[in-house]
């Protein structure tokens, strides 16, 4: 790993440096299932070049293609009511609270259209197939069964293989659920100072993303792993604790070479000395083409090395889970 420093402590932050020039920025960006699917999938077909997980990589390529055919034609989600809303609101918590929503039935029949597109993209001896077709082939119940571990984080009696493919249907949904919220019904909802979950839905992020462009030019948004909703949280803060002190990034990036300096790698591994957490930090000034999922399950390795030197994640994947979650995220 490359270990890196933050700014000097003299320096400027881009949010100190907006709210200097007296410019505003959203603190909530709600998801475009329009695009974002279909983004992600060029992406993980761009990464699985010459990865070590290719297969894997390749079939979550046509696993969020057929996320974006079916957000073409996905029957119209049901929101809160107004009092619903509202009553959310009172009680500080997200509208659309991931372990407590009622999950319309919808959701099911669109997962299983999701997986017969996939199928149909598979070569026939696929083994990967095998485990599509089971997962196409359960019952209600038992969905909703999975469903309701994967939302909670708890991975006893989860079906592990299973797993990814029923999160992509539950992304979907919520995803349809985030994109549909009233605009101006969206800036009634709060974003902490040290959100560590989504404001729309309450799950983990999945890493944050310093964007580059428009009103968002230099804000770090933190990615939300089920409904892709992102939101505003200060650069050079842990994502867990909230500390500003003892923070340093980690990367895969070899040290540079005296005679042929490198720029920094485009993802990177933020953490905290403090709670000894961590969180990926993706730049797009450093490769404008990082999508947070995608680039977060081709940077496997980091995860590995940051977690051998002693931090855990904050934060999930969901279309990659292993084992026990760290209870500290629970």
């Amino acid at each position: 790993m490359n270990p890196t420093s933050p700014s000097p402590q003299n320096s400027h932050t881009p949010e100190e440096i907006a709210l200097r020039a007296g410019l505003e920025f959203p603190q909530l960006l709600l998801p475009d299932p329009g695009q974002l699917f279909a983004d992600r999938a060029v992406r993980l077909r761009q990464l699985a070049a010459n990865h070590a997980l290719r297969d894997y990589v390749m079939m979550l390529a046509l696993v969020c293609e057929a996320q974006h055919a079916r957000s073409q034609q996905h029957p119209a989600p049901t929101l809160p009511t107004p009092a619903q809303f509202s009553a959310a609101m009172e009680a500080g918590e997200p509208p659309l609270e991931a372990t407590g929503w009622p999950r319309d039935a919808s959701w099911r029949s669109e997962l299983r259209a999701l997986l017969q597109q996939v199928l149909e993209q598979m070569p026939g001896d696929s083994p990967a197939g095998a485990t599509v077709r089971a997962v196409q082939a359960l019952s209600d119940e038992t969905l909703e069964q999975q469903a309701d571990r994967l939302l909670a984080g708890i991975t006893l009696g989860l079906d592990m293989a299973a797993a990814p493919l029923i999160a992509a249907g539950l992304q979907l949904h919520f995803t349809q659920l985030a994109a549909a919220i009233d605009p101006e019904q969206a800036k009634t909802i709060p974003v902490p100072a040290q959100a560590s979950r989504c404001p729309c839905c309450g799950s983990l992020p999945v890493a944050s993303v310093a964007r580059v462009g428009g009103k968002q030019d230099g804000q770090r948004y933190l990615h939300c792993t089920l409904c892709n909703t992102q939101w505003h949280q200060p650069r050079i803060q842990c994502t867990h604790c909230g500390s500003t002190d003892g923070i340093h990034y980690e990367s895969l990036q070899p040290l540079a070479d005296a005679q042929a300096p490198q720029q920094r790698a485009a993802v990177e591994a933020e953490a905290c000395d403090g709670c000894h957490h961590y969180l990926k930090i993706m730049h797009q000034s450093r490769d404008v083409h990082v999508e947070p999922v995608a680039d977060d399950l081709a940077t496997l390795t980091l995860d590995l090395l940051v977690s051998e030197a002693g931090f855990n994640r904050h934060g999930t994947n969901m279309l990659l889970l292993f084992g026990d979650s760290d209870p500290g995220d629970s």
